[in-house]
This record gives C-alpha cells, structure tokens and sequence, in this order.
C-alpha cells in the first residue's frame, strides 16, 4: 500500500476538477534536530507561515529515510524519523510535497519549538 498521501490525493483529485490549485494537509510534525542545525540562529526572522523546503537525504547514515527541512536554504532540521516515512516515499515516488512554518513556540524543549506542516499538492 502506498501511502495515505495516495489515498488521500485520489479522493480529493475526483472532487477537484476545475479547482485550480489544490493541496491538502498531510501531516504536522515537530522540527527534529533543531539543537544541531541553525535555528536558532535564523529563529528572530522565522514567522509562521514561512515556506520551508523539504529535501531527501537518502544516503544519511542514521536515518535511509532521512528528509531534510530547510528554510531560505538554511539546514534547520529534520522531519522525526518516527514521522517521515510517507513523506520520504512519496518523495521518491516523485509527488509535489511543499512544507510551511505551522507553529512557533520559545520552549526550552527543542522538539516543541517549531511545528513543520506538510501539504501534498494535488493539482494546479
């Protein structure tokens, strides 16, 4: 089975005929890895809302799965490892992904900082 993503395009692909641009909310995940990447140092320019790029690391040695989050083309982290398989193999199978900036909290917990939204882009 591919992926609720698949699922979830399909269903809303028969309902979008005429619908321009069209996405869909895949998944909401905390930034993991902020603590070794620079968030901090771009966190005064950060708001939410802020588009962020995703970008496969297939070759991580930690993590075969690994997908990169970055912003203005600053490495801030990561998606969790626990939460990047559909991303990741949608990724690979070549679907639209676009990510933004969903929440921003000063936390001392690094993992509660910044919330990444993923969207699946289902149509232009």
């Amino acid at each position: 089975m591919r992926s609720v993503f698949s699922l979830c395009a399909l269903l809303c692909l028969t309902h979008a005929a005429h619908a321009g641009d069209l996405r869909m909310l895949a998944q909401r995940s905390p930034l993991a890895g902020a603590q070794f990447h620079r968030l901090a140092e771009v966190w005064p320019q950060l708001s939410v809302g802020d588009p962020l790029t995703l970008e496969r690391e297939p070759d991580n040695r930690h993590d075969r799965r690994a997908v990169r989050v970055l912003w203005r083309g600053v490495m801030i982290g990561y998606l969790p490892r626990a939460a990047n398989f559909e991303a990741a193999d949608e990724m690979d199978a070549g679907a639209r992904l676009s990510a933004r900036i969903g929440r921003l909290a000063p936390d001392p917990d690094p993992w509660k900082r910044l919330r990444v939204d993923v969207w699946v882009e289902l149509a232009r």
